[in-house]
């Protein structure tokens, strides 16, 4: 369901929603320049991108998306990697960040309902669900190695140059294959595997 029916049809709900799918993707934005920027890249420092106001990350089409169709993106934090004393590792970490940064939110809302329960069956609870449920998704999304999506750029740090190089050459048709792939249902499999194997991580923390 898009976020303006949502607004429409259950307004609780939608700012319920709406607040931590908008903070979950600028974090996941954030965690990619901070961890740039502690391996030596003062990119995103510079471009004013290691902060959480929505307004330096927010992306006028992905928000449209966002609210549109439920389905949105941030700014990309901008990364040099020629900063980096080791390339492939700046490239595995920089991109595995905002993955790692949505699961330990997963993680630490999962805990809190925990905590919670059973008095967790209130606003209070229904945030918590959504922030999990959203960063879960988000990480699971993320993980696809489809570019410009994160995965594939973790998966080309393991590449040789060669698969690399042809790898990135999907890069200005991935938005357009990945979207084409989600509308034939043909990512669903992927998503829900990389879901189960985030639940079954959170799982492990949490026995």
């Amino acid at each position: 369901m898009g976020l303006l029916k949502l607004l429409l049809d259950d307004p609780l709900t939608f700012v319920l929603l709406a607040i931590p799918l908008l903070y979950s993707i600028i974090i996941h934005e954030l965690a990619h320049g901070w961890v740039a920027y502690r391996m030596g890249d003062p990119t995103a420092k510079y471009a004013g991108r290691l902060t959480l106001n929505p307004l330096k990350h927010l992306d006028p089409v992905g928000t449209a998306m966002l609210f549109i169709f439920g389905f949105g993106w941030a700014k990309p934090v901008p990364v040099n990697f020629n900063h980096f004393h080791n390339t492939r590792l700046g490239l595995i970490l920089v991109s595995s960040a905002g993955i790692v940064a949505n699961m330990i939110f997963a993680f630490l809302a999962v805990l809190f309902l925990r905590l919670l329960a059973p008095s967790s069956s209130g606003s209070i609870g229904q945030l918590l669900y959504y922030l999990a449920q959203i960063n879960i998704i988000l990480a699971s999304f993320n993980l696809i190695p489809i570019p410009p999506l994160d995965g594939s750029k973790i998966l080309m740090g393991f590449m040789p140059e060669r698969l690399q190089y042809a790898l990135s050459r999907l890069e200005p048709f991935g938005f357009f294959i990945i979207i084409g792939l989600l509308y034939l249902g043909a990512l669903d499999p992927v998503i829900h595997f990389f879901r189960r194997v985030i639940l079954a991580l959170i799982g492990l923390l949490l026995a």
